[in-house]
């Protein structure tokens, strides 16, 4: 059977056959909304001609992550979606954005009105309300989005993420199991509410709790650290001299090298459990500050985001599972020595 022509592109995408030929050959002088329906058009007749390989970036997807200071866990991110990236077809361009976290309307505008056109969003920013209609309203326009950590934006809008409800009651599982026949309280630590993925990581871990209660176990208190350094550790200073029977810690954001000068100091041994595997994190399983880290695969989170909008768009044709990202439990038995 002969391959598809540039008279079936234009038939598909409903254009004339100069047009398909312009963009094709890279000749100019077509909108880039009409390019990129001939682009979607080519690939889903899976038409093969290397003439069209300088149209790198006809179908722009855009990665927002916010970027709370000194926190390493969106560089790696923002690293791992630049790898990835580079192994894409070069009609894609996977451009990432970063936005201050604390600048909520700033980040809802750039949403809502960017200053490039493109196809594909991917999100990760707190929750809020001005956000959640901003994604809603560049959903309705058309572009496929995809959240990550959260999804606070309704049923047409991905989520991709770990089963953080789950993950919270597996790091009680761990901490109820080891520490028992200790008699002590144990404490949580986040960034301050703003993320629902948070919120579900409390929720699991005082859910557990609660219904395999432990008399020599007490859960009452969640300290805000807003995944910065130095709050972090003010915060959970206050919390260890106002409490000397802490025996436990759960903490579900960053802020990690403030929390780890503070139990470093600390006369007792606090079983720490905590989140996503970054160099902070393995230095602290290693010196046995820290006792678990919960992961959610970095890689696996970046590249089943990217195969989300891709498929929503008609770009691959694979089934792109949305089960909840498997999350995977390191100790300094387990860690990679690469890290």
């Amino acid at each position: 059977m002969r391959g598809p022509t540039i008279i079936d592109i234009a038939r598909e995408a409903n254009v004339g056959v100069a047009t398909v030929d312009r963009v094709l050959n890279d000749r100019g002088g077509v909108r880039i909304a009409l390019a990129e329906r001939i682009i979607k058009a080519a690939k889903k007749l899976k038409y093969r001609d290397r003439r069209s390989g300088p149209h790198r970036g006809i179908i722009r997807i855009e990665v927002l992550l916010v970027q709370p200071e000194l926190e390493i866990f969106y560089a790696d991110l923002n690293t791992t979606f630049q790898r990835i990236s580079a192994t894409l077809d070069p009609t894609i361009l996977v451009h990432r954005t970063f936005a201050r976290e604390d600048d909520i309307a700033a980040v809802a505008r750039h949403i809502a009105k960017p200053p490039l056109r493109r196809s594909g969003l991917i999100v990760l920013a707190p929750d809020h309300p001005k956000i959640a209609e901003s994604i809603r309203q560049v959903r309705m326009s058309g572009v496929e989005v995809v959240q990550m950590l959260t999804g606070s934006a309704g049923d047409d809008v991905p989520y991709i993420g770990i089963d953080n409800y789950a993950a919270g009651r597996t790091a009680a599982y761990y901490m109820s199991r080891m520490l028992q026949g200790r008699r002590g309280t144990l404490l949580a630590m986040c960034h301050s509410g703003a993320y629902r993925a948070h919120r579900e990581r409390i929720r699991g871990f005082s859910d557990y709790l609660t219904q395999h209660t432990n008399s020599d176990h007490s859960f009452d208190l969640v300290i805000f650290g807003h995944d910065d350094n130095l709050l972090s550790a003010e915060r959970l200073t206050d919390a260890l001299r106002d409490d000397d029977r802490v025996i436990g810690l759960y903490t579900v954001g960053a802020g990690r090298e403030g929390i780890a000068s503070v139990l470093k100091a600390h006369p007792v041994k606090i079983f720490w459990i905590g989140h996503a595997l970054t160099q902070t994190t393995a230095k602290c399983l290693r010196s046995g500050l820290m006792d678990i880290c919960i992961d959610g695969a970095q890689e696996a989170h970046a590249r089943r985001s990217l195969d989300t909008v891709l498929r929503r768009l008609g770009l691959i044709e694979v089934d792109v599972s949305s089960a909840p990202v498997q999350f995977l439990t390191i100790t300094a038995q387990n860690l990679s020595c690469s890290i």
